[in-house]
């Protein structure tokens, strides 16, 4: 086994030597180009969207247009199940081939009630992604020019940041600049 051995040692001195290289370079790299860490800034993108004067907005739409459907659906699906009751309450009354007509009427309206309850759920998922990504449109450039003016290197996402000084925390000031320049997202 004296390969595996040699193998190991070769490996070792090869990791060793990448980090001397590495270390060297960081070292003598001219100061003004290295990246320190308070140049790193990080902001709270989901409170950006829930906080900011248009996030709330379209939280609203959206929350609004959900809750207005559903109670619709729930109006129906009340009337749907009192229609069933019926029916099922006629059963011994009606022919065999009327109370299956009218059981097949029945799951034809609880199947569109599905379906719009679907589609609606599809068309907020569908609103709440345009919201997201016409924010984010907005936000870019905002971002950039604070960093600009703030002599900023990287942002990131505080879901991304396991610890972090919270005076490199930005979120409040973006979404005092991001509500006076973008007041509310079009969502039709």
């Amino acid at each position: 086994m004296p390969s595996a051995s040699r193998g190991i040692t070769v490996f070792f001195y090869g990791w060793f030597f990448t980090k001397i290289i590495i270390l060297f370079l960081i070292l003598f790299i001219p100061l003004e180009n290295k990246l320190f860490a308070s140049d790193i800034y990080f902001i709270d993108y989901s409170k950006v969207m829930n906080e900011s004067t248009a996030g709330k907005k379209a939280q609203n739409y959206l929350k609004n247009l959900l809750d207005s459907s559903n109670k619709k659906f729930n109006q129906t699906a009340k009337k749907l199940k009192e229609e069933e009751n019926k029916i099922i309450g006629q059963k011994n009354a009606l022919s065999k081939e009327e109370y299956k007509k009218k059981a097949d009427a029945l799951r034809k309206k609880v199947f569109e009630l599905n379906k719009g309850r679907d589609n609606l759920i599809r068309e907020v998922a569908a609103k709440r992604k345009k919201a997201g990504d016409e924010m984010l449109k907005k936000l870019n450039p905002i971002l950039g020019k604070y960093m600009e003016e703030n002599n900023i290197s990287v942002v990131i996402d505080k879901k991304n940041v396991l610890m972090g000084d919270k005076k490199f925390e930005i979120t409040s000031q973006i979404i005092e600049i991001l509500n006076k320049e973008f007041k509310s997202i079009n969502l039709n």
